[in-house]
């Protein structure tokens, strides 16, 4: 596909100017409420994509050197500007991605308050000292920047993580090449742009657009000294193995299949406002939604005031007011979704509530798939099995909440659950025996606040440190421990000592 002029194209960042690309291949970005293009995004050339990475290596030289507070001032007019363009900002990510105004800022938000972490970094890169750990030694550690960091984004959170990921980077003293979605790239380069205006340096930030030789690039590349990535166990998995085979730090957050328990003793209206969000929200389309839900006993007679309620949901253009749940992201999206509904019922799952196919006036060229309720799910069933990323709930029940705690340790993702209960020691008995990273009791989506960091688990993470939160500090350095002794000028010489003891 080759650019026209009748819209606009997306431009790289690189050694601090907006370029346009010299590519001959370019993907539309389209509005997935209209089919609408917006924009058309290059994959970059090579010559482009390393013109951008040694812009970054060396910017590194200078910014390294940065004292911390100036750093930290960046930050605090970068949220600033944010907070300020927030409506800007959000309409640019609805018509790309499709969710709603309201989430929409949600997304930006989360991001914002990674953002105010960031501009704390004085107290969060600070080193330890021992004083007089021998004779007249002082032992200290350094947390220094790595150099170049790449990150590589999702489609479905185009703000928040790309701000995970480069403030954090940035704060700490690294320079940083991303490469967002190439399906909703606009918000990304817009908060680029203010990130620039903020004062962020030259080379300090630079940005990238493109598909897999993109990926490789940057796992490939000898300049860059760490990998972080969100998205898909497929791709994550590839990044991590690649990055890491060419000695490089990788944190790839991936793939996810959430279960929440309901007790009988739960606050039942709540709770079920509680599902119907965390599982339809965004259309599914988040890393942290809640797909698996599981009765326990006499819950499990809640399922009719379940699917009643969720019947209420208003499903139109991310833009419309009043909207519950917006498009997916694309056509493929879409058909992928379908397909997913449809082997469902193949393989034998109670289809409860079927939302494929929802008739959305004045939007009839939309990616539309309202939510979608099975019972009868089984651990066999590809709608189990398989992160649907769409608004597709599966229901499931149990006798006990250890049974329902067993099944959700069989599943080998490990990114996020939650257990809906009055009962203090019930609460504790999950969160102790429950072997996932994120943990929410009467929270569907327990992702952290930035004072802590992202912790999924087992095949939703590879790399032992998550983004944001302290976690990422430890990430984005390395930890340097500085020995020292100074002697008194008229201090008489000692004998020699050939020991690996200090005296």
């Amino acid at each position: 596909m080759t650019a026209h002029s009748s819209v606009p194209n997306v431009k790289l960042l690189i050694d601090g100017e907006l370029v346009e690309s010299k590519t001959t291949q370019w993907r539309d970005v389209v509005n997935p409420a209209t089919q609408q293009v917006l924009a058309r995004v290059p994959f970059a050339t090579a010559e482009e994509m390393n013109a951008a990475v040694a812009s970054a290596a060396e910017a590194f030289k200078t910014w390294r050197k940065t004292p911390i507070g100036a750093r930290a001032r960046i930050f605090l007019k970068y949220q600033q500007l944010i907070r300020e363009n927030m409506k800007e900002l959000a309409a640019l990510l609805t018509a790309e991605q499709g969710k709603t105004l309201p989430d929409a800022e949600g997304d930006i938000f989360r991001g914002l308050e990674v953002v105010e972490h960031a501009a704390n970094i004085g107290n969060l890169q600070m080193g330890e000292l021992a004083n007089n750990v021998a004779g007249g030694v002082d032992t200290y550690t350094l947390h220094q920047p790595l150099g170049v960091c790449a990150g590589i984004t999702p489609f479905n959170f185009p703000a928040m993580i790309p701000l995970w990921m480069f403030p954090m980077a940035i704060a700490t003293g690294n320079t940083f090449v991303l490469k967002p979605s190439e399906q909703d790239p606009l918000v990304t380069m817009r908060l680029a742009e203010l990130a620039m205006q903020a004062g962020v340096p030259k080379g300090v930030l630079n940005v990238i657009h493109g598909g897999a030789e993109a990926v490789n690039l940057l796992c490939d590349h000898p300049d860059i000294k760490a990998v972080s990535f969100v998205g898909s166990t497929k791709v994550g998995t590839h990044v991590y193995n690649r990055a890491t085979a060419n000695g490089k730090r990788a944190q790839c957050m991936m793939g996810a299949k959430n279960h929440a328990i309901v007790l009988p003793d739960a606050n039942r209206q709540q709770t079920l406002n509680n599902l119907l969000g965390a599982a339809f929200g965004a259309a599914g389309q988040r890393c942290m939604a809640l797909s698996v839900v599981i009765l326990v006993g006499e819950a499990q007679q809640w399922l009719p005031e379940l699917i009643e309620k969720t019947r209420t949901l208003k499903i139109n253009a991310g833009a419309e007011p009043g909207t519950d749940i917006g498009p997916v992201v694309s056509c493929a999206a879409l058909d992928r979704v379908s397909g997913l509904i449809a082997r469902g019922v193949e393989e034998g799952a109670e289809l409860l509530l079927d939302g494929r196919n929802p008739q959305v006036p004045g939007y009839q060229d939309g990616n539309f798939v309202g939510p979608t309720i099975f019972a009868g799910v089984t651990p066999t069933m590809s709608i189990y099995r398989e992160e649907i990323f769409g608004p597709v709930l599966c229901v499931m029940p149990a006798k006990t909440l250890d049974e329902a705690i067993a099944l959700i340790n069989a599943n080998p993702n490990g990114n996020g659950t939650a257990l809906f209960t009055r009962s203090g020691a019930a609460a504790r008995r999950f969160q102790e025996d429950i072997d996932v990273g994120q943990v929410g009791i009467n929270v569907p989506i327990p992702v952290p606040v930035p004072l802590f960091s992202f912790t999924g688990s087992r095949a939703s993470k590879l790399g032992d440190l998550g983004p944001y939160g302290k976690q990422v500090v430890q990430f984005y350095t390395q930890t340097k421990t500085v020995t020292q002794r100074w002697f008194d000028e008229d201090e008489a010489g000692g004998p020699v000592n050939t020991t690996i003891t200090l005296k």
